[in-house]
């Protein structure tokens, strides 16, 4: 408790009650605590700036002193710390055109934020042999302070104007994340475990909610893939690649009440998140497609899932055309004939609302975007063998009771003139589909179907198929969903299915990399897949490159298809182009 009383509480078990027991109580206040990844030590960081290191049964192990002294503790070595005089400027520096540009034009010295709320923060590293302690010390600047696992002091961080209270330590253990305020910006940055600053990124506030960022807090998930923020009425979830680092998802959670949301990431799925709000406990995806939510009535447990949205793999339509989500633009390159190594792009697709999913049409001739206000769709006219800039062509709207409680979750194409869009609410799911003949853009052309268990919907050129969390799979048409009797034996997070002659032949691979063909396994290490009309291609974990002909999976149950290994078939057939 803030006063500094140590309470412990035994849950209730066998008709026992709930037993509370105060263990212990500080004789100042307690300003942030926080159990070590293992759940073997606990410190506690008082009012009076001391942190505590304590075993689980609360027994004190050491006891530290936060003072002004440890700063001069610090190692870092700065050019332009100093006096101006004694700074070494380089030759010729003295001409403003000849500056040294190793010089940096202003050095920080640690002043504090405009709107420091004064909190402390605790984060461990992910093996528990350090953490790392966000303290605001009095009369000096705030600092971070790096601890060893006996609580002996490792390291300081430099100075930083603007830095602030949030701090969440990358489980990997490479980066320390933080939040510096500026003029005009707020960015995360990032510190090394000796105290020096590693980079760093800046947010983008929203148009609806220009004060979203004033207040912040950071959490990153268990395998160090997405670094979570939460704003005020939002949590924005971040992931980093080619250096650049590119907003995924913005999840509304409500509006603000004087407490921003928390993060609580799932200890075991790395892509499940919990964010507590005061009226409401969200657990969110682990697909990227359905909402959970827990309520009084029901409890939906799903999590997000790394996809790629790219176009068909269809001649003459295979333009290897990929769409990259980052905030408020999607990022298109068609691979094709548009060799643009990320983060650039061929072109840069500007959105008014962050965009949650996006979607191509069967034959690549138009791209959907879905964000929370509907649904963009943009055409792609090829000029040759290349795909022109995508030109947007209609902005579709999606009637809601609140932004905060039903929630577009994902896109897809039903044929090419028909659009089908998955949405959640806390109770359940609706499918809603938008025929895109219709020349009117009102939000009412949308015709809504139960959608009840389905979870993820997935399209091609035969139409749209909808998941549920056992496997069970449903054409989706108007005005109901049809029960197939393909099936899947449980939850496919990657799914694609090819009409292939009179059957139809869906693909599922599961968090685990087992590879289905409907309810037959074809592979237990599977790492990605895709399907054409006449293959079924796939990685391995042992770094293989797989082709299987789709007659030998719809074969006989007992058959094992063949499969090609660096473009050479098992029965010695070259297989060229594919």
């Amino acid at each position: 408790m803030a006063g500094g009383d140590i309470v412990t509480v035994t849950e209730p078990n066998d008709g026992v009650d709930a037993h509370v027991e105060i263990v212990g109580t500080l004789d100042s206040s307690v300003a942030a605590v926080r159990w070590s990844p293992d759940d073997e030590l606990l410190v506690l960081v008082t009012g009076e700036g001391k942190a505590i290191f304590m075993s689980r049964d609360f027994d004190v192990i050491t006891e530290t002193n936060f003072s002004p002294d440890d700063l001069r503790r610090s190692k870092h070595v700065s050019v332009g710390w100093g006096k101006k005089e004694t700074q070494f400027q380089g030759k010729g520096a003295k001409a403003k055109a000849l500056r040294d540009p190793t010089i940096p034009e202003k050095v920080d010295e640690g002043t504090a934020s405009s709107q420091d709320d004064g909190r402390c923060s605790i984060s461990w590293r992910g093996d528990g042999a350090y953490v790392a302690i966000n303290h605001l010390q009095e009369g000096a600047r705030r600092v971070i302070r790096v601890f060893s696992r006996d609580g002996e002091l490792d390291s300081v961080s430099e100075p930083v104007d603007g830095l602030e209270g949030s701090l969440s330590w990358r489980p990997e253990g490479n980066l320390v994340a933080g939040v510096q305020r500026l003029a005009g910006r707020v960015d995360i940055i990032f510190f090394e475990r000796n105290g020096l600053r590693h980079g760093q990124f800046s947010l983008r506030a929203s148009k609806e909610v220009p004060d979203a960022l004033d207040d912040l807090s950071l959490e990153w998930n268990t395998d160090s893939t997405v670094l979570a923020i939460a704003m005020k009425d939002r949590v924005q979830l971040w992931t980093m690649g080619n250096y650049h680092w590119y907003l995924k998802q913005e999840i509304l959670c409500g509006p603000y009440d004087g407490r921003a949301p928390e993060i609580v990431w799932h200890a075991e799925k790395p892509l499940k998140t919990a964010v507590i709000t005061s009226g409401k406990f969200h657990l969110f995806p682990a697909t990227r497609y359905s909402c959970a939510y827990q309520t009084a009535d029901a409890i939906f447990f799903d999590e997000y899932c790394l996809t790629v949205a790219g176009g068909p793999a269809v001649p003459p339509h295979d333009h290897g055309a990929v769409a990259v989500i980052d905030g408020q633009t999607v990022k298109f390159t068609p691979f094709r004939t548009a060799n643009v190594p990320p983060p650039m792009a061929m072109a840069e697709l500007e959105l008014e609302w962050p965009a949650i999913d996006v979607a191509f049409a069967g034959d690549c001739s138009s791209l959907a975007v879905l964000h929370q206000a509907g649904v963009d769709v943009y055409t792609l006219e090829p000029k040759g063998l290349r795909l022109s800039k995508p030109k947007l062509v209609r902005s579709i709207t999606i009637d809601r009771v609140s932004v905060y409680e039903e929630c577009p979750l994902q896109v897809a194409y039903s044929g090419s003139s028909e659009i089908v869009v998955l949405q959640g609410t806390d109770l359940e799911h609706r499918i809603l589909m938008h025929d895109l003949g219709n020349v009117s853009n009102t939000g009412t052309q949308w015709l809504e179907i139960w959608g009840g268990p389905i979870t993820t919907v997935f399209s091609s050129n035969g139409g749209t198929i909808g998941l549920d969390r056992l496997g069970g799979l449903s054409h989706i048409s108007a005005p109901e969903l049809t029960p197939l009797r393909e099936s899947f034996p449980t939850y496919m997070p990657w799914a694609s299915f090819v009409p292939h002659g009179s059957e139809l032949l869906v693909f599922g691979l599961s968090r685990n990399g087992q590879l289905y063909a409907n309810s037959r396994q074809l592979a237990k290490n599977c790492t990605s897949f895709l399907t054409t009309p006449s293959h079924l291609i796939f990685t391995t974990s042992s770094h293989l490159l797989k082709f299987v002909h789709l007659d030998t999976v719809e074969g006989e149950r007992g058959h094992h298809p063949k499969s090609t290994h660096d473009g050479i078939a098992n029965d010695g057939r070259s297989r060229g182009s594919t």
